[in-house]
C-alpha cells in the first residue's frame, strides 16, 4: 500500500481518513483576500461566455424550438437552457479555480508550502481550496441568477432552494477537479480534463436538449453522471416545481463529493510525499 510521510516523519497510508480542523479558515480566508483585489475581473470572466450562451442559444434557437416538454409540461426553451446553464456553470467555475489557480497555488507559487510551514495540515489546505472553489461558484451562478430574473426568465420563489443546492454542485466538481490536479504535470494536461470530461457531460447531461432523444445505453449512462444529476434537481425549482425524485439526485450528488474528495486528498498526499 501506498505511503504518506506524516509531519512527524511516521509513515501513513495516503488512504487514511481526513484529518480536518478549522484551521483551514485561514487558508479560505488568505485566498479571500487576495481575490478582493481581481473580483470585477474574474466575475466578468466568469458570468460573460454562461451568458452568452443563454443569449445566443436562448433567443436565437428559442425562437425556433419554442416550447420543450419537461415531465409532461410544455417550458419556453429559453427558461429549459437557462436551468441547465446555471449547474453548468457552477461546474465550470469551480473546475477552472480547482485546476489552474489552484494549481499555481500549489506546484508554480509553493503557496502550499509555505502555508504548511505554519500549524496548518495539508488536509486542511486541500479542504480550504475545494470550499473556496466552490464558494466562486456560487459567486458566479447568483450573479447569472441575478441577470436570469432580470431578464423575466423565472420568478419562481423556489429558486430560493438552489443556492445550497449549487453550493453542493460547486463542492462536488472541485473536489473531481481537484483529483486531476494532484496528477497533473502542468497547465496543458487540464486540456484533457475539460475536453475528455466536461464537454462531453455538457450535451449528455439534458442541459442543451432533452436527455429522452439520446439511445438507451447513453441514457442509462447519463443518469449517473454528477451534471445529470444536478441539473435534475435545479430545473423543476426554475419551473416552480418539486424534484420528482430529490433524494436519489442528492445522495448522487453527496456520494461524488465525499469520494472524489477523498481520492483528491490520497493522490495530493502521495504527491507531497515524493
Amino acid at each position: 500500500m501506498s505511503t504518506y510521510e506524516a509531519p512527524n516523519g511516521g509513515a501513513q497510508s495516503i488512504w487514511r481518513r481526513p484529518d480536518l480542523s478549522s484551521r483551514w479558515w485561514p487558508v479560505f480566508l488568505r485566498n479571500l483576500l487576495v481575490w478582493r483585489k481581481l473580483a470585477i475581473p474574474s466575475l466578468v470572466g466568469n458570468i460573460a461566455e454562461p451568458l452568452m450562451w443563454l443569449v445566443a442559444f436562448g433567443y436565437g434557437m428559442g425562437a425556433l424550438v419554442g416550447e420543450i416538454k419537461v415531465g409532461g409540461t410544455a417550458v419556453p426553451y429559453i427558461l429549459f437552457l437557462a436551468s441547465g446553464s446555471i449547474c453548468m456553470s457552477a461546474m465550470n467555475a469551480a473546475s477552472f479555480e480547482a485546476l489552474y489557480s489552484a494549481f499555481s497555488r500549489m506546484h508554480v507559487q509553493k503557496t502550499w508550502d509555505g502555508i504548511m510551514n505554519a500549524p496548518v495540515s495539508l488536509d486542511n489546505v486541500l479542504l480550504a481550496e475545494m470550499l473556496w472553489a466552490a464558494f466562486k461558484a456560487l459567486f458566479t451562478v447568483t450573479a447569472i441568477l441575478g441577470v436570469m430574473l432580470a431578464l423575466g426568465i423565472s420568478h419562481s420563489p423556489k429558486l430560493l432552494l438552489a443556492w445550497p443546492i449549487l453550493l453542493l454542485v460547486g463542492m462536488m466538481f472541485s473536489c473531481i477537479a481537484l483529483i486531476f490536479n494532484a496528477l497533473a504535470k502542468g497547465y496543458d494536461f487540464f486540456t484533457y480534463y475539460f475536453t475528455l470530461v466536461l464537454t462531453p457531460m455538457m450535451f449528455l447531461s439534458g442541459v442543451f436538449f432533452p436527455r429522452e432523444q439520446l439511445p438507451t445505453l447513453v441514457r442509462i449512462i447519463s443518469d449517473w453522471l454528477p451534471l445529470t444529476n444536478a441539473v435534475e434537481i435545479i430545473r423543476p425549482l426554475f419551473m416552480d416545481q418539486w424534484p420528482a425524485t430529490p433524494v436519489r439526485h442528492g445522495l448522487v450528488l453527496v456520494i461524488y463529493t465525499v469520494l472524489a474528495f477523498w481520492v483528491a486528498l490520497a493522490l495530493t498526499r502521495r504527491r507531497f510525499r515524493s
